[in-house]
């Protein structure tokens, strides 16, 4: 696929390149100048570098649309990390002349770089891109796992046209259905009605209160790591750290929070989209955000450098294994402990019938409390969930 009739190459000149240092980020990063340059050859990389300029079903964030740039300023003066020497930035997807023609865009260039095995950092433009992301994936055939860190769950209303506030009800009803699992990551609870909570628990998604997350941030990497697509709204990081965007709140994660979390994302073999969204440059008189969203793409970079390519997929043979029997004798969990990593998964059953659909996703990324629980003759919360899924 030509991917130029999609894309709008960067101009280097606008990111000052003059000033990035012999070993900045900038030095170690291809630029793709569009059609001069002819097919790109996806293979030769890792990953992509993709800037949305997308803002017309933003709510009440106006100007998100031209953060790309914004934080392509700020990264590319960064230091450059070692391992990490095949990235390419494909420049921006500009609006197109309906928001609809940018959706379509916006698919066709994700599956492109999915079909290629390339992870994509999205830069976006609003949170509603997540959906044509979400689209994306049905070309590749897959079910999959998103996650959303967000204040809120971003349900809205079901019947109103897809906008930053309803994106996760457009992938809900979406049909063909190949979302397996979604968990929402720092919801705030005076945001959420009970109606939104219900529906949350009735479909077995994953849902941790900004308070929990803080507390347990260590147990926040487990939940990245079964995910497909990351989706982080600026505006769940708290004013202080990030005024770039109209729907600030006083509360939040902290800018090292954010980052912690990014980096999770990273190291996840899993995880093949990361976007970064609601940035608005307009509203960032001093560029911290930008700068916060710039140093947040790093440590994912960071991340997938200590990639160790441990996800038990294909074979659990080389990895420690542990049975916790139940004091019925009728149930039976199984871990897994990476001797690479020391990261932990469970097994969870499912029909032979739907082993094509469910493969990648009967292996349960959880952490080292989850089998602590299970010893303790308490199945963890994750299995169940999983198994409720799969049957």
């Amino acid at each position: 696929m030509n991917l130029s009739i999609y894309l709008t190459p960067v101009n280097l000149n606008e990111l000052k390149h003059e000033r990035w240092g012999n070993y900045s980020l900038g030095k170690s990063v291809s630029f793709y100048q569009g059609e001069e340059d002819g097919e790109v050859h996806l293979r030769d990389y890792n990953i992509a570098i993709v800037g949305i300029c997308e803002e017309r079903n933003a709510v009440n964030n106006d100007g998100c649309g031209s953060a790309p740039n914004s934080v392509r300023n700020y990264l590319y003066q960064l230091s450059a990390i070692s391992g990490i020497n095949k990235i390419l930035d494909l420049g921006n997807v500009l609006p197109g002349e309906t928001v609809e023609d940018t959706y379509f865009a916006v698919q066709q260039v994700i599956a492109e770089l999915g079909k290629s095995q390339v992870a994509v950092i999205v830069l976006g433009g609003s949170q509603d891109l997540t959906f044509p992301i979400y689209q994306a994936y049905e070309k590749l055939e897959q079910m999959v796992n998103v996650v959303s860190i967000d204040p809120m769950f971003d349900i809205g209303d079901m019947q109103a046209p897809l906008d930053a506030r309803n994106y996760l009800s457009k992938i809900i009803l979406h049909q063909p259905n190949y979302l397996f699992n979604f968990s929402n990551i720092g919801f705030q609870s005076y945001f959420i009605n009970a109606e939104e909570l219900a529906l949350m628990q009735r479909l077995n998604f994953d849902v941790y209160r900004l308070g929990w997350t803080k507390s347990n941030m260590e147990e926040v990497e487990a939940v990245v790591r079964n995910a497909d697509i990351l989706s982080f709204d600026m505006s769940a990081v708290k004013f202080s750290d990030a005024p770039g965007n109209s729907n600030v709140l006083p509360n939040g994660f902290f800018g090292d929070e954010a980052c912690r979390i990014s980096r999770y994302a990273g190291i996840s073999d899993k995880l093949s989209c990361f976007g970064v969204f609601e940035l608005n440059p307009d509203k960032d008189k001093a560029g911290i955000s930008a700068a916060l969203a710039s140093q947040m793409v790093w440590y994912f970079l960071d991340g997938v450098a200590g990639r160790k390519s441990d996800y038990p997929v294909s074979s659990t043979e080389n990895y420690l294994k542990y049975n916790v029997t139940f004091e019925d004798n009728d149930h039976l969990v199984v871990f897994y402990k990476s001797d690479k990593s020391d990261r932990w998964w469970m097994e969870v059953p499912f029909p032979n019938e739907h082993k094509s659909k469910y493969v990648r996703h009967h292996l349960v990324p959880c952490s080292y409390k989850d089998y602590q629980t299970a010893c303790k003759g308490d199945i963890p919360d994750r299995w169940w969930q999983t198994y409720n899924k799969l049957h």
